[in-house]
């Protein structure tokens, strides 16, 4: 079932990615070679709670932790833990709030020190394609659009779209329909209409489409090992225009003029 919610509703999920955008810029503070992964879920738990949140993602079908974190070869999914960053290494964060019933959900990928070019321009032109596909989540449009948006954007650099995982509506859960892949073909799936809540997450790798999971039941990887990429915003259907209601505005305030940065001009024009 498809839920169009209202502009209060849709005011409630703006207000949740507020905390949502501010504990992702908290995290972003702290990522550097030598952090373990558990310290940044720590922090952003601490922050969430301490704003009148709840993690969405903890204790969802038994995750336990309340960021994804994905470090290199790694999609999506994976486990804070003992490991620390390295210089060179990428990581996604993952993350969801859960603020007066409704949810908001919302992805970055941030570069560690010295990251090779190729990669770091791997980051950029995956945040890109968000923002491409974004730009067809309007009333009228379907949702297939939005799939061959990115899957055309990105496929035309070289670079190939996981299928087995999806972008999804959000709301008073953290997953409601309809599906929204990241590949498909214009004119094609549900008809999108404004109240419409989607969270739009490129997963664009390197190498391979593929994917394996690892026997933690959690932790998906590339099957060749080559780096992927992970770009998430939580967005409202609108006539003419999408309305994004999560932020990068606070990790950019944080990420401006340092190794973390993925959108120098010098990536975008490269």
């Amino acid at each position: 079932m498809i839920f169009y919610r209202s502009d209060e509703e849709i005011a409630l999920i703006k207000n949740s990615a507020q905390i949502l955008g501010k504990a992702h810029a908290e995290v972003a503070k702290l990522i550097r070679p030598g952090v373990q992964t558990k310290e940044l879920d720590k922090v952003a738990e601490a922050f969430i709670r301490d704003n009148g949140g709840t993690p969405s993602f903890l204790g969802y079908n038994k995750f336990p932790a309340s960021l994804c974190i994905s470090i290199n070869d790694v999609v999506v999914h994976g486990i804070p833990g003992r490991y620390e960053l390295r210089d060179g290494d990428i990581i996604s964060i993952d993350c969801g709030v859960k603020l007066n019933g409704y949810h908001s959900d919302s992805a970055y990928t941030y570069p560690v020190g010295n990251v090779s070019p190729a990669t770091k321009r791997l980051l950029t032109r995956t945040k890109e394609s968000l923002y491409v596909g974004i730009e067809k989540a309007v009333e009228g449009n379907r949702i297939g659009d939005i799939g061959f948006a990115i899957q055309s954007y990105t496929e035309k650099l070289g670079y190939s779209v996981v299928r087995e995982l999806v972008g999804h509506g959000v709301g008073q859960n953290l997953h409601e329909a309809p599906e929204v892949p990241n590949y498909g073909k214009r004119g094609q799936g549900p008809k999108l209409q404004e109240g419409m809540i989607l969270a739009i997450e490129p997963m664009i790798n390197f190498g391979k489409k593929g994917i394996v999971q690892e026997r933690d039941g959690w932790t998906i990887r590339t099957v060749d090992r080559k780096p992927s990429a992970h770009f998430e915003h939580t967005v409202a259907v609108r006539k003419g225009k999408a309305e994004i209601l999560t932020t990068f505005e606070f990790i950019e305030a944080v990420t401006a003029n340092t190794s973390l940065m993925v959108d120098s001009q010098e990536l975008i024009a490269a």
